[in-house]
């Protein structure tokens, strides 16, 4: 099996010599998503913002890999702030479903950018035409 890189566009983690994510057979490994927008910039609006976008930018690389949220298997969440942890119940239960990925959430002192308060990894399911 080959590697298959996922491209998203726009693609904001290009400056930094990442992929979006890699499929690898029925495997797609996305890349840590944080808040920002389409322009590259992080959005406004504090932490829950920030994590609707992150999802949505989650979304974005799974679909383009071939997957979905529903197809997510195991998921990790960086904080800055672990006081966030009821809004990460929160967009779990907004952007996920039962049953529910195996999660980590980890608070970390910083992310790649200082403004960035949550950024998500995730591995997911990818159907083969004969699953569909």
């Amino acid at each position: 099996m080959k590697l298959e890189r996922v491209i998203t566009t726009p693609d904001n983690y290009a400056p930094y010599l990442l992929s979006q994510g890699i499929r690898f057979g029925n495997l797609l490994f996305v890349s840590g998503q944080a808040g920002a927008g389409d322009d590259g910039k992080i959005v406004e609006g504090g932490f829950r913002a920030q994590g609707e976008q992150a999802f949505a930018n989650l979304r974005r690389a799974l679909e383009a890999g071939g997957s979905s949220l529903d197809q997510v298997i195991k998921v990790t969440i960086f904080v800055t702030d672990m006081n966030n942890f009821k809004d990460v119940i929160e967009l779990r239960r907004q952007f996920f479903s039962a049953p529910y990925p195996a999660d980590t959430i980890a608070e970390v002192r910083a992310l790649y950018n200082p403004e960035v308060m949550i950024e998500i990894e995730a591995i997911a399911a990818v159907a083969t035409a004969q699953e569909h």
